[in-house]
């Protein structure tokens, strides 16, 4: 760090008279966090909706933007995990699994820690004793590691992910909690509105999930696509090349008699 400095130093040197300035640093002091939190993050339910529908838009524009780069570069190779298309020498990709997998070991604890409020809330009436908290959060890890050691295809838990929780936390559960909660007239457009989403919201998971069990998508289980290896790529070249002389010949064989 200080070679670094020496270097930059060096070769931009400060002004010999630059006087110094009295409380330059007062910005830092502690409380500036807490202001800085206060004047950003203060709730109110207008920033909660715009906040939730800016994020929403950004992730549906990350995930179009990958699912159609991915598609247009492999075609009919492309897996349910992006990442299986790529060779294990591609340097790049191998720090993206990196980073795919620190964001996956920085989510699990919150994940964690909403299953075992609910449990405790649910079946313990919301307190929970230091032994219950042991065994409930060892339950919960073990399953969750379990499950992940049996399947390796990230394709098919996504979309049993995206048809068993997405989609009644989106379209169901808000929908019935709105038509049992609110004392609106049923001709209101909000209720009319959650009217249509719930049985939508229903056939979407059921439809999905008999499409997720019945046709599962394809998974290579970690091994590596054919056009890594350079000997089987340069081999299907040969066939194919092969293939088209000898279709060229024969179809001037048949031109000229």
């Amino acid at each position: 760090m200080r070679e670094g400095f020496g270097m930059v130093t060096a070769k931009h040197p400060f002004p010999k008279g630059l006087p110094k300035t009295e409380d330059a640093w007062i910005f830092a002091k502690p409380n500036a966090i807490q202001a800085v939190g206060v004047m950003s993050f203060e709730p109110t339910v207008a920033k909660w909706s715009r906040i939730i529908h800016v994020s929403t838009l950004i992730s549906v524009f990350i995930s179009i933007l990958f699912a159609t780069c991915g598609y247009l570069t492999f075609t009919g190779y492309t897996q349910g995990d992006l990442f299986e298309n790529y060779c294990r020498n591609d340097d790049l990709v191998t720090f993206g699994r990196f980073c795919y997998g620190v964001t996956v070991i920085l989510t699990y604890p919150i994940e964690c820690f909403v299953t075992r409020e609910v449990i405790a809330n649910v079946f313990f009436g919301g307190t929970l004793s230091s032994v219950l908290h042991i065994i409930i959060t060892v339950a919960i890890i073990t399953v969750a590691t379990l499950v992940s050691l049996l399947i390796d295809c990230l394709g098919i838990v996504l979309e049993l992910n995206g048809v068993l929780c997405a989609a009644p936390l989106i379209f169901i559960i808000p929908s019935a909690c709105y038509l049992k909660l609110s004392e609106e007239p049923r001709t209101h457009s909000d209720k009319i509105m959650s009217c249509v989403m719930l049985p939508i919201g229903a056939v979407v998971m059921a439809v999905g999930f008999v499409m997720a069990v019945t046709n599962p998508q394809d998974c290579t289980h970690g091994q590596e696509m054919f056009y890594c290896f350079p000997d089987n790529f340069s081999l299907t070249n040969i066939s194919i090349s092969h293939f088209q002389v000898t279709t060229q010949l024969s179809i001037l064989n048949v031109s000229i008699f």
